[in-house]
């Protein structure tokens, strides 16, 4: 329920032009997603439990079983097909990149991954052209026509003030001459490093989330077991007239 009351907060602070802008990459929507999808399944298991109904305890156990499914299936297909999932990926980033000015929550993101990996762009900086505002053609009338975010930019720890400006024109110049000023590797390719150099860590936060989906599934199918015993022993009992409360 926090979940999706700080995706409502967030999307209800957006402006009226944006609240239609890009739902399909809105931070504020995933958010609202995940939480009611978590809401929906641990109340089927809470109330389940409480009231010991079998339909909701199966309901329960079957939707955790399905994501761990999925999650198990896209790990293997994520592994197996390495350049399928890079290609999605690059699909991904290219989509947020075209979109990056429409929403506020999604500019945010792309500016801190790409201070967190120092890099600019998908493939390199020069994919900022597919963005209208950022768009190298000379038809273009925007300011920042060939201009990168000031999230590419090379950090300057003696820089007090933050210079939002030092990405403009980068488009125009060469990797070598660019590389002066801004980060002129793509993202794609520091993601990938990134995950290669983390698989174990990768594989432990996989592993935490894998461990209680799976313990909520044995736990709920041993209730069910239990409801069924009890169920089917009430009938034996009346049907023997052996019920002590009879």
């Amino acid at each position: 329920m926090v979940m999706v009351a700080v995706g409502v907060y967030a999307r209800l602070l957006k402006h009226a032009e944006a609240a239609m802008a890009c739902l399909a990459v809105d931070p504020a929507i995933l958010l609202i997603m995940v939480g009611v999808l978590t809401f929906l399944i641990t109340f089927c298991g809470c109330v389940g439990s409480l009231r010991e109904n079998i339909c909701l305890l199966q309901l329960f156990s079957i939707c955790l079983t399905i994501i761990f499914l999925l999650q198990l299936a896209v790990g293997v297909l994520g592994f197996v097909f390495s350049d399928e999932a890079r290609g999605k990926v690059s699909e991904i980033i290219n989509g947020a990149i075209v979109h990056y000015r429409d929403d506020l929550d999604l500019q945010n993101l792309i500016d801190f991954g790409q201070k967190e990996f120092s890099c600019c762009g998908g493939v390199s900086y020069k994919d900022w052209s597919q963005n209208m505002y950022f768009n190298c053609t000379a038809t273009n009338p925007s300011r920042e026509r060939c201009a990168v975010p000031f999230s590419c930019c090379l950090h300057d720890p003696q820089q007090a003030v933050i210079n939002t400006m030092c990405g403009h024109g980068m488009q125009a110049r060469g990797y070598l001459e660019a590389s002066a000023f801004i980060h002129t590797n793509g993202c794609i390719d520091k993601l990938v490093n990134w995950t290669h150099s983390n698989l174990f860590l990768l594989g432990g936060i996989t592993l935490g989330l894998a461990l209680p989906q799976l313990v909520g599934i044995i736990l709920a199918q041993l209730l069910i077991n239990q409801i069924r015993d009890q169920v089917k022993l009430q009938l034996y009992n009346q049907q023997h007239r052996a019920d002590p409360w009879y």
